[in-house]
């Protein structure tokens, strides 16, 4: 049986009883003498460990507890650019029905999915959809996913939101109004660590009327050779943060120190990564961490994705002048948010272009 690669999901390839993937899907080789077994990995005790923040503390009215609880994110977010949250204030009730709602979707058969899918060349990015090569090598990745923009609810299109289970539009709903009300309180730590006043991070990054959350819940379906894929490719997210959750299948790897390392899976914990935005605010003194997501043969994956956005053209994203001294000259030209999107991914196809 001969299948073309980009006329089915990966999850209806995967299905399909190959045992051999395309090889569109098999990576480079200086990539495949990096991918390991990503149980083994998980259980390797010896590897770094991302590190876990206790927010209990965020918002105490004891100046020296608070203060406490933020120096320990703001110490993760420098040495490392993502760690896991406990104590989020988001409660498991609610983000169990979130995970129940997106598996649910994904439970539809493909051609239920298929009336809510995306077209990317007309500039439709809302929807079901599967990740189409966009580097050099024409490379895909064993990956589909539901992307649709969460918050200011203004600026949401209920009609791509799936009407299958009927709790996916309320749980979704309420998840990013909490998730975005945690936004703030982290901003405000990040800010302090920089000497800046608490709310100035969130306003140079659009503040409550223009940050976007995007939602991405990504469904990574059994792999026969996950030796040779990958369910996402190493990247940085361009976002100014990113907060993940997942359904308990290990796969998400930080490049840490020169290697790369696996995030355990931590109850009731919610990732959250510092993405490009911040970094490039900060003038590199919090981390936009390199990344990648494995598969396996053994366990569908899935994540759930929520990407903090400046608007597209309204700021331009450079160091804060506190950020910047003669000991410490600006490590980034100005951009608006769209270029630097466009920045990376031309970096990534090798051209070379201009933005400053």
């Amino acid at each position: 049986m001969v299948i073309k690669a980009n006329t089915l999901r990966v999850e209806s390839l995967a299905n399909s009883g190959i045992h051999q993937i395309p090889k569109e899907y098999i990576r480079t080789q200086e990539e495949l003498t990096t991918i390991t077994d990503i149980f083994t990995d998980e259980n390797n005790q010896q590897c770094p460990q991302i590190p876990t923040i206790d927010l209990n503390d965020i918002s105490s009215s004891d100046p020296k507890t608070r203060e406490k609880c933020s120096f320990e994110l703001r110490k993760a977010a420098t040495e490392w650019g993502v760690m896991h949250l406990v104590n989020h204030g988001i409660s498991s009730d609610l983000i169990n029905r979130v995970k129940a709602a997106g598996e649910s979707f994904f439970d539809q058969p493909v051609e239920e999915k298929e009336k809510y899918s995306n077209d990317i060349d007309s500039g439709n990015m809302q929807g079901y959809g599967s990740k189409l090569a966009n580097n050099a090598c024409g490379q895909l990745e064993w990956e589909d996913y539901f992307f649709h923009l969460v918050f200011p609810e203004e600026k949401r299109d209920l009609t791509i939101w799936p009407s299958k289970p009927d709790d996916y539009i309320p749980a979704t709903t309420e998840y990013a109004r909490q998730l975005r009300a945690l936004v703030t309180k982290i901003l405000a730590a990040l800010s302090v660590g920089l000497g800046l006043e608490e709310g100035r991070l969130e306003k140079e990054v659009g503040g409550m009327e223009e940050l976007l959350l995007q939602l991405k819940i990504n469904y990574y379906p059994r792999c026969p050779q996950p030796e040779l894929a990958l369910g996402v490719e190493a990247h940085t997210d361009v976002s100014a943060l990113t907060f993940i959750l997942h359904n308990m299948v290990p796969g998400l790897q930080l490049f840490y120190n020169g290697q790369w390392v696996t995030a355990k899976c931590v109850p009731d914990s919610i990732i959250m990564q510092i993405g490009d935005t911040i970094e490039i605010l900060s003038n590199g003194r919090y981390k936009s961490i390199l990344h990648r997501g494995l598969v396996n043969k053994e366990k569908v994956r899935m994540s759930w994705a929520v990407f903090c956005e400046p608007p597209k053209e309204k700021i331009i994203l450079k160091p804060l002048p506190e950020t910047v001294s003669e000991e410490e000259p600006p490590l980034f030209p100005p951009r608006t948010f769209h270029q630097h999107m466009e920045y990376k991914l031309f970096k990534k196809n090798k051209e070379i272009v201009d933005l400053k």
